[in-house]
């Protein structure tokens, strides 16, 4: 069984959640454009010549924010807080209530924890606590 967060203990959480949650759609973000760098050098690359050179440093940033973005779900993951939604920096914690485990779910944006909803629901399942 997965470790379980009464509200407060989410609520007191929260503030570490909400920065490695917002670093990692951040550097989702930054993922995203240099992938498009790097597809548009390579389409170019027969060109003036800098396309291989683009390409090349594009893929260098592309696998470092690779790496920034798995970091933070791994730290996530350690606090015990799924990660639902890179993009839209949706994340779950397990909690219980009515003697069955649910999640307290959150994302990026909102003031606080407001919703819950049962394991298999997802977000368009959620619930106002």
């Amino acid at each position: 069984m997965p470790r379980t967060f009464t509200l407060d203990e989410a609520r007191a959480l929260l503030p570490e959640v909400r920065d490695l949650a917002e670093a990692m759609r951040d550097r989702k973000r930054a993922f995203d454009e240099r992938a498009r760098t790097m597809k548009r050098a390579g389409r170019g690359a027969g060109g003036n010549g800098h396309g291989p050179r683009e390409a090349l440093t594009a893929q260098a940033e592309v696998e470092r924010l690779v790496q920034e973005i798995q970091d933070r779900v791994q730290r996530l993951a350690a606090i015990g807080v799924e990660v639902k939604g890179i993009d839209e920096g949706i994340v779950d914690f397990p909690s219980e209530r009515e003697g069955r485990v649910v999640y307290l779910c959150w994302r990026i944006g909102e003031p606080d924890i407001l919703f819950w909803h049962e394991l298999h629901a997802g977000f368009r399942g959620r619930q106002p606590l």
